[in-house]
């Protein structure tokens, strides 16, 4: 399968904007192409650090025109999708390490129409997912250790690509969409594209960027050239 039968989708994570002034962030991600905004929610407790919440989800709604992809990093998820659903998140993402009953959540959010994804963690074995991937959107493979940006990406999480994008392919899913987030770049983007991925999280390296617009365009073609399914 080539890219033009998968779509590639290049995410600016608001997670590495100007604090002080996430609108101006946000916006920028818009006019420079950015398929989705992808947005980090942290709650102190399943990773060590605080960062927004879904009054903050539904302000970037009212003012940005692209998807808002939001995801999850709570000890117990389920106590929350309902909010950020009515704040405007979709795709909503859920860690496969979080508290609560896995299905039901991703029932909920498909209740609401919502597009529903799960997140693995580096160090949490491909397969724990295999029993999601039939009722799951997306996959969202972390090649970091949640919870802080700019940090360095974990090579050891390609194989671990490969082996849900061939699941995936296995169970009749070959249009699943595998995202990645940690420490991409346009060397990252290659090697994660050859693996199977299709959507590429960039925060430090798309937002310190000269041109956020060329990051992204040349992130695209990158994927494009590369992907492998």
């Amino acid at each position: 399968m080539t890219a033009d039968k998968i779509k590639i989708q290049i995410l600016p994570s608001l997670l590495a904007a100007d604090m002080g002034n996430l609108l101006n962030g946000a916006l920028t991600a818009e006019m420079a192409g950015g398929d989705s905004l992808h947005v980090d929610i942290m709650d102190g407790h399943f990773v060590p650090n605080i960062s927004m919440g879904p009054a903050v989800v539904a302000s970037l709604k009212h003012n940005i025109k692209i998807p808002l992809c939001v995801h999850l990093m709570l000890t117990n998820p389920g106590k929350y999708i309902g909010r950020f659903i009515e704040s405007g998140s979709n795709p909503l993402f859920i860690h496969i390490e979080s508290n609560g009953d896995v299905l039901s959540i991703l029932s909920e959010i498909h209740k609401h129409n919502v597009v529903a994804g799960i997140t693995i963690n580096p160090d949490t074995d491909a397969k724990t997912i295999f029993p999601f991937l039939e009722v799951v959107d997306q996959v969202l493979c972390m090649s970091v250790h949640p919870g802080y940006g700019g940090q360095a990406f974990i090579y050891e999480v390609l194989p671990k690509i490969r082996i849900i994008r061939n699941e995936a392919n296995r169970i009749g899913k070959r249009n699943l969409t595998i995202m990645v987030d940690g420490g991409i770049d346009f060397e990252t983007t290659a090697l994660c594209a050859k693996e199977g991925a299709n959507a590429f999280v960039a925060g430090t390296f798309l937002y310190k960027a000269e041109n956020m617009s060329f990051a992204i365009a040349k992130m695209r073609q990158i994927a494009e050239k590369m992907f492998v399914s």
